[in-house]
């Protein structure tokens, strides 16, 4: 039988991971937020210095510490100046927060090895953020390179014609 202070120090480790979960959902909205206002600056009360940035869809991009985060930002707001990211949804477990959210814009300068398009693409992606002492520390994302290569123009459409 469980005796009263074990069932307390459950219920009390229950409501804390729920508290942390919540908090740490709200570090990714305020993050969301300082990205889609071009605040860069209040990253650094969001984002740990050694931030750590995981992305197949970018396999030359390495993003080992906030700095590098920024500039991989800057780059992007330079190539698509009107870009938003909305939050579809957010799961929150212990330090983890999985998100699916939505990105979209327009490309008006050179975006990697593409030219201007002057072409708006809406982009589902998703990914896992880690939380350490309150703040993301790590990021694992992906999303459709074809699809948003192709919404741009420097791809064919994919879609297969029926005959």
């Amino acid at each position: 039988m469980v005796n009263t202070r074990t069932w307390t120090m459950l219920v009390i480790s229950v409501c804390l991971m729920g508290c942390q979960a919540q908090r740490n959902k709200d570090c990714f909205r305020r993050c969301v937020d300082a990205i889609n206002d071009r605040d860069l600056a209040r990253l650094d009360d969001i984002i740990t210095s050694d931030y750590v940035r995981h992305c197949q869809a970018t396999p030359g991009v390495e993003v080992n510490s906030i700095e590098d985060f920024k500039r991989f930002l800057r780059a992007d707001f330079e190539a698509i100046p009107d870009s938003v990211v909305g939050i579809d949804w957010l799961v929150a477990e212990g330090d983890m927060v999985a998100f699916y959210c939505t990105y979209s814009g327009t490309q008006s300068s050179q975006m990697g090895s593409f030219p201007p398009s002057g072409k708006k693409a809406v982009l589902d992606f998703a990914g896992v953020h880690r939380f350490e002492n309150g703040k993301i520390a790590e990021t694992w994302l992906t999303w459709d390179n074809l699809s948003i290569l192709t919404q741009l123009g420097h791809l064919p459409s994919t879609r297969i014609n029926e005959q």
